[in-house]
């Protein structure tokens, strides 16, 4: 059985089922900025600047990386609710590093603390909550295509 850990202000170990998850752990991804990442390319607008849903995606992905050496073979994380700010533009050719921090666990609900920055600054910051979930059993519930 699960616990969840409520104090942020100290480290918390939980375990979840067989996976061991820490407050604190951390993860990144980079991702150069090609003209399919745009915001006219995603449909989410009509500039030429990285897309929101690519840097949700690109924050997501560091959340992952985070938690991936902790969760065993048949278990992954995902996408719950994403509170997200993205603060300024970033053109083609820019590289885009995100980074994820396990903030709070409750449960199976994990809580990251996100954020982006290109060679100009920080473009986007936000929160993320991922739940870890049997692989098995959460593709079970898809519906019939």
């Amino acid at each position: 059985m699960a616990r969840g850990c409520h104090d942020a202000r100290r480290r918390c170990l939980v375990s979840v089922g067989d996976v061991n998850l820490e407050t604190g752990m951390r993860g990144d991804a980079k991702l150069v900025v090609t003209e399919t990442d745009t915001a006219l390319a995603l449909g989410s607008g009509i500039v030429e600047v990285l897309g929101s849903p690519r840097l949700v995606a690109l924050c997501e992905e560091a959340c992952c990386n985070a938690i991936s050496n902790a969760l065993e073979d048949g278990t992954t994380s995902v996408g719950m609710r994403i509170q997200f700010d993205h603060l300024q533009p970033t053109p083609i050719g820019a590289e885009v590093v995100a980074e994820a921090v396990l903030e709070k666990i409750d449960g199976r609900r994990l809580k990251f603390t996100v954020s982006a920055s290109d060679p100009g600054g920080l473009v986007a910051a936000g929160k993320i909550t991922r739940v870890v979930v049997d692989l098995d059993r959460f593709m079970s519930k898809c519906c019939d295509a």
